[in-house]
């Protein structure tokens, strides 16, 4: 696993050249370009602000709804187009791939990369949303840094795992949306932690992405320490999760070729 990984640093230049290559390819005849990148998730909470907070009347724990939920949005929102991108990187790099070598989670890895583009620039409107709600960050904002790391790493291992999975079997391109869209369900992006019964919190919390949005909130908008022991148990899955799907990918590597 070590000299995999040592190899894929090898072709570091190469992996800055794809993500280079994604990013322009991605808003290449779009009109507003990058921009969609922070429209996307302000369209979104506009919309979940009208209808689970002034219809629904879903609580927030206190802190307004557009700003309760584009701090779940912003994340969600880069964990959701990493997937969207990477899974079918593969497929999508064929004529590559049957011509030369090279480490092939390049295109997965390369496809993340470019989200997080997307993922910084959409995040100058959450800062535009602390200062207009007079939030002030404390010293647990650092806490951003290990929780955004475990964020990448679950991702990561969901985009290797799937993006070969797609090699072998198309289907799973398409039951993408709905899985990406059944798991923002099953993750405290329109509604708080609290609203989660006590007897089924223990369970619901096993889903990573749940400690890390309740961590994003915690530490970014309610200024204090998220909940380490189930944050814990994220980084944990997550990061055996990365393991196993990693093993999985180099494992099928050699029969990407002759599937495409």
């Amino acid at each position: 696993m070590i000299e995999k990984i040592r190899e894929l640093l090898k072709y570091r230049e190469l992996l800055l050249s794809i993500t280079v290559r994604e990013i322009k390819v991605r808003y290449k005849q779009s009109v507003l370009g990058i921009f969609w990148s922070i429209l996307q998730p302000l369209l979104m909470m506009m919309v979940f602000t009208i209808v689970f907070s002034r219809f629904a009347k879903i609580p927030s724990d206190g802190i307004p709804y557009p700003l309760f939920s584009y701090t779940a949005l912003l994340p969600w929102t880069f964990f959701a187009t990493s997937l969207s991108f990477a899974i079918p990187s593969l497929v999508s790099n064929a004529n590559l791939l049957s011509k030369i070598y090279f480490p092939r989670e390049i295109f997965p890895i390369a496809s993340i990369l470019a989200a997080s583009v997307d993922f910084c620039i959409a995040a100058v409107i959450f800062i535009a949303l602390l200062v207009f709600y007079d939030v002030t960050l404390t010293v647990y904002a650092f806490y951003v840094i290990p929780i955004l790391l475990i964020q990448v790493l679950l991702t990561l291992a969901v985009a290797l795992f799937s993006s070969a999975l797609n090699v072998f079997y198309r289907d799973v391109k398409y039951a993408l949306p709905f899985f990406i869209q059944l798991w923002m369900y099953l993750s405290p992006v329109i509604y708080p932690l609290s609203s989660v019964p006590d007897g089924f919190k223990s369970l619901y919390m096993l889903n990573p992405m749940a400690p890390i949005i309740g961590g994003y909130r915690k530490v970014l908008v309610l200024g204090a320490s998220p909940d380490l022991y189930y944050l814990g148990i994220s980084a944990f899955i997550s990061l055996i999760t990365l393991f196993l799907s990693y093993k999985y990918f180099k494992i099928v590597e050699l029969s990407f070729a002759d599937k495409i």
